[in-house]
C-alpha cells in the first residue's frame, strides 16, 4: 500500500505518469519488495539487532526528504519550470523510494528467516503485489489529480511524509 501511495502522489504531481514510466515504478518497487525480503533471510537474525534500532528513522528521513521537496516545489516553481525538471520517475529518487517502502519488507524476511520459514512464496506475492498497485497508482493518478487540482503536488508530498511517520509511529509505538 505504501508504493500505491507514493505512486498515486507522484502521478497526481506529475499530471499523470507515461505507461513507461508506471512500469518503471512497478518494476523498482516489486523488485525491492522482491529482493528485500530474500536478503533479510538470507542475512539472519544478526542484521535483524542491528537494522531494528533505525531502519523506521531511514525510512522516515528519505520520505520526509522527497515528500519536503515536493511541497517546497508545488510552492516555488511555475509551471513551465515543472515542465522542464528531469524525469521524477528515475535516477536516484526513485532508488530512494523504492529502498524507503521496502526496509520493511526486509525485516519480513530476517523474521522469516530466523523461524525458518521458506522465502520465494511471500517474496514472490510481496514483489508481486507491489508491482501491481503500483502500476494502480500511477493509473489513478491523474483522475485524483485533477479532483484536487493545481495543489496535486502539495497532496503528493503529504502523503510521502504521511506515510514515513506511520512508519516511524508503528515501529516507536509498537
Amino acid at each position: 500500500m505504501d508504493c500505491f501511495a507514493i505512486t498515486l502522489g507522484l502521478a497526481c504531481g506529475a499530471r499523470g505518469l507515461t505507461m513507461k514510466q508506471a512500469v518503471r515504478m512497478a518494476a523498482f518497487f516489486g523488485g525491492f519488495q522482491f529482493v528485500m525480503p530474500v536478503a533479510g533471510w538470507f542475512a539472519g537474525d544478526k542484521l535483524l539487532g542491528f537494522i531494528r534500532n533505525f531502519d523506521h528513522w531511514v525510512a522516515f528521513g528519505l520520505l520526509a526528504l522527497i515528500g519536503g521537496r515536493m511541497i517546497y516545489e508545488s510552492f516555488e516553481l511555475s509551471d513551465e519550470e515543472k515542465a522542464g525538471r528531469p524525469d521524477q520517475t528515475q535516477g536516484m529518487r526513485l532508488v530512494a523510494l523504492a529502498l524507503a517502502t521496502s526496509i520493511d519488507a526486509l525485516a519480513v524476511g530476517l523474521s522469516l528467516g530466523v523461524v525458518r520459514t521458506s522465502i520465494l512464496l511471500p517474496a514472490v506475492v510481496i514483489g508481486g503485489t507491489s508491482f501491481a498497485l503500483t502500476v494502480v497508482g500511477a493509473k489513478l493518478g491523474p483522475v485524483v489529480g485533477r479532483i484536487v487540482g493545481k495543489r496535486a503536488e502539495l497532496l503528493g508530498g503529504l502523503i510521502l511524509i504521511g506515510i514515513g511517520a506511520k512508519i516511524l509511529f508503528e515501529h516507536l509505538a509498537g
